[in-house]
């Protein structure tokens, strides 16, 4: 009898063994897999990064011969104080949160949409997608002479049309209307991208799980507060992380509509004044680095508050 419970109990270990053994080796796989794919991010990301981060500590200028000097912390005491920075940051905040929330709640409502069963589904999937695949330039750019107030559309519809306005107004212009007007824009070309994901997670959820809260005399409304929005959570989160990312750092929509105008500059276009037109690179290398670490900070927040880990 001791004699079986001692083979049992080496069995058992020789199982426990190889199947550490098995875990083992499929680490090393996946490390080794992963291997050119970090060789790759440390070379078109951390080496940048750490380049930038470095040249934000000195005087560096864009093509001088003069030699690079060690500053310190001073490129980061003016940034504190520059005002100009301080404005490009309230423009790039107020951009992003009216663009990401309308973005979301648009993009969520086209994904349930969508995600139900019905004639031309496909056809229309594809078609929603025309917006986001136009190039933002382009996009940009069509939307400027829409808005234009002599020949743009946009006031004929308004004016002539409608009658709902009594004059054209002048929408990139006009302080009061140009951040709105350049928001418009980038929710009309971003939602279909944002609907897109939103419309990947929601596939993944089991449709079992509704046939049974309908069973429970659950309603529509109790169903998505109860089930989708709990089970799209990491979906949501992967969304508004590439959008808020996205918009934090926007450069091209607002250069085409408005060049670098001091009232409506983003830290993108203040960063690139500073590099190209002032050809100040160490300052412009500390523009970036606060701009990466304000995105850090949103990424902290929404992975915190969504608890990415109990996903």
């Amino acid at each position: 009898m001791s004699q079986d419970v001692i083979a049992s109990g080496k069995a058992k270990a020789n199982a426990n063994d190889d199947a550490g053994s098995f875990e083992r080796s499929k680490r090393r796989l996946a490390w080794l897999l992963l291997l050119p794919t970090l060789a790759v991010v440390a070379v078109v990301a951390l080496y940048p990064l750490a380049q930038t981060i470095y040249q934000s500590f000195t005087n560096a200028r864009l093509a001088s011969t003069q030699p690079t000097e060690f500053v310190g912390l001073e490129n980061y005491q003016y940034l504190l104080k520059d005002s100009g920075f301080g404005k490009s940051i309230i423009t790039t905040l107020v951009f992003t949160l009216i663009t990401v929330g309308f973005e979301f709640v648009l993009g969520l409502a086209i994904a349930l949409v969508i995600n139900s069963n019905f004639k031309g589904r496909g056809v229309i999937r594809a078609a929603m997608l025309v917006p986001w695949a136009i190039p933002t330039v382009i996009a940009a750019q069509m939307w400027k002479w829409m808005y234009n107030d002599v020949y743009g559309v946009i006031n004929d519809f308004f004016v002539d049309k409608t009658g709902l306005l009594n004059e054209p107004v002048a929408w990139i212009a006009k302080a009061s209307t140009s951040l709105a007007s350049v928001a418009a824009v980038d929710i009309w070309k971003t939602t279909p991208f944002v609907a897109l994901l939103l419309l990947a997670g929601l596939q993944v959820i089991p449709s079992d799980i509704y046939e049974a809260a309908k069973v429970d005399g659950a309603s529509r409304l109790q169903q998505f507060w109860s089930l989708t929005l709990p089970l799209l959570k990491p979906a949501i989160l992967v969304t508004l992380i590439f959008r808020t990312l996205d918009a934090l750092r926007v450069f091209d929509v607002f250069f085409v509509f408005f060049g670098a105008r001091p009232d409506t500059q983003t830290m993108a276009i203040y960063a690139q004044q500073n590099i190209v037109n002032f050809s100040d690179l160490g300052y412009g290398a500390t523009i970036s680095v606060a701009i990466f670490l304000i995105i850090a900070i949103f990424v902290v927040i929404y992975v915190t508050a969504f608890k990415v880990e109990e996903a």
